[in-house]
C-alpha cells in the first residue's frame, strides 16, 4: 500500500527531508567497487565472471553450466502451476498490444522538386536484458523489458539473471522468459553480468 502523507501534518516535513536527503548519498565507494569489477571482467573475462558469481552468489559456474539449458526450462515448467502460465501468457498479450500502439513506422515522401524526406526506423540487432533475482523473483521485469524489444523488431535478446544458491534460477522467471521467447539465458547477476 502506498503511504499517503498529509503535507499539513508535522510528520510530513521530516518525511520529505528524508526523501530529499536520499539524493545526497555519497556513492563514490560503490562506484569504485563497480569499476573494479568492470575492469576485472574486461581483463580476466570468464575467470573473473565465475569468481564474482561464486563470491557474491555462492554458486560455482563454469563455461559448461552458465547457460540455462532446455532441461532447466522444462523443470521450471513442472514447478509452476497452469494458472501462472496462463497469467504470463495473458500479460504478454496485453503488454504487446500496448507497445504495438507505440511502434513507429518508417515513412518517405517525395516532394514535387524531387527531394525525398522521411524517417527510417531500424531496430537494434541485439540487446541484453538484466533481470534481478538473487533474493526474489521478478518475472514482470522479464516481460516489461523483452516484449517492447520484440515489438520493436530486436532479433537477438540475451537475458542474464543471478542464480540462487542451491536453487538456480527462479522457475517463475524462467517460465516468463521462455513464454516471452528468450532463447539465451545466463545464470549470472550483478555488475559482473552487466560488464560481461
Amino acid at each position: 500500500m502506498i503511504r499517503i502523507i498529509n503535507y499539513d501534518l508535522p510528520e510530513a516535513k521530516s518525511f520529505l527531508q528524508i526523501l530529499f536527503n536520499r539524493s545526497e548519498l555519497d556513492l563514490h565507494q560503490e562506484q569504485k567497487t563497480v569499476q573494479c569489477i568492470v575492469d576485472d571482467i574486461r581483463i580476466k573475462k570468464d575467470e573473473a565472471l565465475f569468481d564474482y558469481t561464486k563470491r557474491f552468489d555462492g554458486v560455482i559456474l563454469n563455461s559448461s553450466n552458465i547457460k540455462v539449458t532446455q532441461e532447466e526450462i522444462a523443470m521450471a515448467y513442472k514447478q509452476v502451476d497452469s494458472h501462472y502460465i496462463s497469467v504470463i501468457q495473458k500479460s504478454i498479450e496485453r503488454i504487446e498490444a500496448y507497445h504495438q500502439k507505440q511502434k513507429q513506422n518508417s515513412w518517405f515522401n517525395t516532394e514535387p522538386q524531387g527531394a525525398i524526406l522521411g524517417q527510417k526506423i531500424t531496430p537494434i540487432e541485439s540487446i541484453g536484458v538484466y533481470v534481478p533475482g538473487g533474493k526474489a523473483a521478478y518475472p514482470s521485469s522479464v516481460l516489461m523489458n523483452v516484449i517492447p524489444a520484440k515489438v520493436a523488431g530486436v532479433e537477438k535478446i540475451v537475458m542474464v539473471t543471478p542464480p540462487q544458491k542451491f536453487v538456480g534460477i527462479d522457475p517463475t522467471t524462467l517460465v516468463a522468459a521462455h513464454e516471452a521467447g528468450i532463447k539465451e539465458i545466463y545464470k549470472v547477476g550483478g555488475a559482473q553480468a552487466i560488464a560481461a
